[in-house]
């Protein structure tokens, strides 16, 4: 049988849980586009519905790579593709922005970077539960040490930071230091910040409980609601569409995420450049 079979069969889905892992990123795609349209054109008058709507991108795509890093063969090659994107994405939006100018936008776009982390993370967990599992020491040492290694991989960063107060060193070598630095991916500097890559191991952790996923992200939108950002709270409406996700893995598509990300970036980032 095969495992998108298997997985169907598993569960009996209500008919209104109508949306694929595939139909849920084609829905976080458009989105995503709508909230950089609003990013790269905000000096000219995008209006902030766009990026309202953008909340419920890094959720969605969140929770579906829960669901990916589960249902996938192979963890290794899972987490080197997304190391790959993430160190392309570097490299390209420090090159757009070398070679193109605009100082109405500072792209600081890599969500490939977050969710390579809260790959790491989710791996670690699985180490952890393993390990408490067998009662095997070694196992949970290793699983506290991983958790460690992105936390000590923004050291770079922050070096390069404390050297760009020394007057000795020039702009443009802090510049090229800190793309440099931005090649590690780290918890601390990642697209979202720590919550989104904590978000997307609890999607993992309680990927068995829908309810519980649920109440995680609700949590999370509610205490940033109390932070003052309200528009950062609509976050929780991606509620909705992970209720009506089906379990299934439908077309999937992977190639065309991996290269439509960057691409629209890109173009959008040139569009705006040319508007001014």
């Amino acid at each position: 049988m095969e495992p998108q079979a298997i997985r169907t069969a598993a569960r009996v889905r209500p008919g209104w849980q109508c949306l694929s892992a595939t139909a849920l990123k084609l829905l976080a795609v458009v989105l995503m586009v709508m909230d950089h349209i609003h990013q790269m054109f905000v000096f000219a008058g995008a209006p902030l519905w766009l990026t309202m709507a953008g909340r419920l991108v890094f959720p969605i795509f969140l929770f579906a790579a829960a669901e990916s890093f589960h249902y996938t063969h192979s963890r290794r090659r899972y987490l080197g593709r997304l190391l790959l994107a993430s160190w392309g994405m570097t490299l390209l939006t420090f090159i757009l922005q070398r070679l193109v100018p605009n100082e109405q936008v500072v792209l600081m776009n890599n969500a490939f970077s977050t969710f390579f982390v809260a790959g790491l993370y989710m791996l670690f967990w699985d180490w952890l539960r393993e390990g408490i599992r067998t009662r095997s020491p070694r196992m949970i040492l290793q699983a506290v040490g991983g958790g460690l290694v992105p936390v000590l991989c923004a050291l770079p960063i922050y070096l390069v930071a404390l050297l760009s107060f020394r007057e000795d060193v020039s702009p443009a070598l802090i510049r090229l230091l800190a793309a440099a630095a931005l090649l590690v991916p780290n918890i601390l500097t990642v697209e979202g910040g720590v919550f989104m890559v904590a978000l997307g191991v609890l999607f993992y952790m309680f990927r068995a409980h829908r309810a519980a996923q649920i109440a995680a992200l609700l949590l999370l939108s509610g205490v940033v609601y109390l932070s003052g950002d309200k528009v950062q709270s609509l976050m929780g409406l991606a509620a909705i569409p992970m209720l009506l996700y089906n379990g299934e893995r439908g077309r999937g598509m992977r190639n065309f995420f991996y290269l439509f990300y960057p691409a629209h970036i890109a173009v959008l980032y040139l569009l705006s450049a040319l508007v001014q």
